[in-house]
């Protein structure tokens, strides 16, 4: 457990800087900052941008929209990446709210009679890189042939109800209520002996973002 804790980098429980949802006040306020940093008066700061100190006074209050260009002689005098003086604007993040019985049956590559799969919910393009589909897997009809999977990511199973096996490549896992199952999803994968139905399982698969 040690050796797992310790490969766990990330702490969710950080909070990250507050970040400003107005970009006019985010971009004044960094302004602000780097200069009190850097022990600059509004006057020096203006006059090696270029700018009044009432106009520079304006940008950092947040009550002008400084051009792309303002913004960059800002960045030059102040010594920074242009990008750093958007750091604390806040990003519009996704967010999908899907009530119970509300997520979308879908046919999926595979899918035979009594194995209903469920999207629980979507969310498209954003700046994590990952796509991530979360699917409610209910099956209540033994079939000769099971679905057999193989795409790239990674699947992470979680059992509800019911009793299976499941086949990761070479492997075979019994599955029942409470267990889960994360693997890398480009091994061929799926239920292979129906023990105990109905059985139902959250099956969410991530995988990278098309570019």
């Amino acid at each position: 457990m040690s050796e797992t804790k310790k490969g766990l980098q990330q702490n969710p429980h950080a909070v990250r800087e507050i970040r400003e949802k107005n970009l006019e006040v985010a971009i004044g306020r960094q302004v602000r900052e780097l200069r009190k940093r850097q022990r600059m008066t509004v006057a020096d700061l203006a006059g090696q941008a270029g700018l009044s100190v009432g106009m520079l006074s304006k940008i950092e209050n947040g009550v002008t929209s400084p051009s792309l260009g303002t913004i960059s002689t800002l960045a030059h005098a102040l010594r920074v990446p242009l990008v750093q003086l958007f750091s604390g604007f806040e990003e519009q993040r996704g967010c999908m709210h899907v009530k119970a019985g509300d997520g979308v049956e879908i046919e999926r590559e595979g899918t035979r009679a009594g194995h209903q799969y469920q999207l629980l919910g979507h969310i498209g393009s954003n700046n994590s890189g990952v796509v991530v589909e979360p699917y409610m897997i209910t099956l209540e009809n033994p079939t000769e042939r099971f679905p057999i999977f193989q795409h790239e990511g990674i699947e992470i199973l979680y059992m509800l109800e019911g009793e299976m096996t499941y086949r990761h490549g070479d492997q075979r896992y019994l599955m029942e209520p409470g267990d889960s199952l994360v693997f890398d999803s480009d091994a061929p994968h799926g239920p292979e002996d129906l023990a105990a139905l109905p059985i139902r399982y959250l099956s969410i698969i991530t995988y990278p973002q098309a570019r």
